[in-house]
């Protein structure tokens, strides 16, 4: 199997990804929810494990939508998939180590993480959409680091935003074979 059959085998098979970004969008949005009706830390609990579920979520969406739901055994994007996936949380705990001396910089240390973490994406589907998406998230993490402060505790909600604008343009990239 060559690695242009492998990214269209994931492309149809997962939709173009859309389903991760808009169970994303979700998570972000109620995380931030908590940070503000609850604590900051209990934020940090929501999005990190709430983050764990979003690829189990993901799947139940593509399980309600025709077509296959998950890569055939022994496909050689799996492993990439896997790899990538857990970067994630192990970022995630360096974001809660910084968010614990300084609460309101969780969400934008996230937001790069999990930016970085869509790089892999543009290997692993062939889609140059993942590129926009990882420098939308990075940007948006970035802005309140070291520029603008102040939108730096809403940024999960900016976060989230940018989730549901990409949803949709992943999904319909994928369906118009378009990267």
């Amino acid at each position: 199997m060559t690695i242009t059959q492998a990214q269209a085998d994931v492309r149809r098979i997962y939709r173009g990804g859309y389903s991760g970004p808009l169970v994303s969008a979700i998570l972000w949005a109620s995380a931030n929810a908590v940070y503000f009706l609850v604590s900051p830390g209990a934020a940090m609990v929501t999005l990190f494990f709430g983050g764990m579920l979003i690829f189990p979520l993901s799947a139940i969406i593509l399980k309600l939508t025709p077509g296959e739901t998950a890569l055939p055994k022994g496909h050689p994007s799996i492993g990439l998939a896997m790899q990538s996936a857990f970067t994630v949380p192990l970022g995630l705990l360096v974001a809660i180590a910084l968010g614990a001396h300084a609460p309101e910089l969780f969400f934008p240390a996230s937001l790069i993480i999990v930016g970085a973490h869509y790089l892999t994406f543009i290997s692993l589907y062939g889609m140059k959409s993942f590129a926009a998406l990882a420098g939308a998230l990075v940007l948006v993490g970035t802005i309140p680091l070291f520029f603008v402060p102040a939108i730096a505790p809403v940024s999960g909600w900016i976060g989230a935003g940018v989730f549901a604008v990409f949803a949709p343009i992943l999904f319909k990239a994928a369906n118009l074979g378009k990267r």
